[in-house]
């Protein structure tokens, strides 16, 4: 397991909201994370498609973890904005959100994220439910 991987998976573990929504850590590499999320009728809105809070929650963290791969030893990573667009509906069996690093630089990186929808059948290609730009603050501890 590299140390890039052992960082995020370490960090990620350790968040109760993640755990709280049945996210787990589907890809680390340096400047991307993906997180898969199922559907689960517990973070549905009242329309049965998957609740934005939900989305945005696990778009966030993908970014952050985006982030968190280039981020200095010694440092970690808050959100300091972000700004999402709802495309469509989510709907689907599964999401994946895809965070990835636009700029790094010493104090702040920007990232952009993307929540994928994959429905039964995996001869339909996935549709994008979500766009996020979000910029992530490295924070000394």
């Amino acid at each position: 397991m590299n140390a890039v991987f052992e960082r995020i998976s370490t960090s990620f573990h350790a968040q109760g909201l993640m755990q709280t929504l049945g996210a787990s850590l589907l890809s680390v590499q340096p400047g991307e994370v993906q997180i898969a999320l199922p559907y689960q009728k517990a973070l549905s809105q009242q329309h049965g498609f998957l609740h934005a809070g939900a989305v945005s929650s696990v778009v966030d963290s993908a970014a952050g973890y985006a982030a968190l791969t280039v981020a200095a030893q010694g440092y970690e990573v808050v959100t300091a904005e972000f700004k999402i667009n709802l495309m469509r509906p989510a709907i689907g069996e599964r999401f994946v959100a895809i965070g990835k690093v636009v700029n790094a630089g010493k104090l702040l990186t920007v990232c952009s994220g993307e929540v994928l929808a994959y429905g039964a059948d995996a001869a339909v290609p996935p549709k994008v439910v979500a766009l996020l730009q979000a910029t992530i603050v490295n924070v000394k501890y």
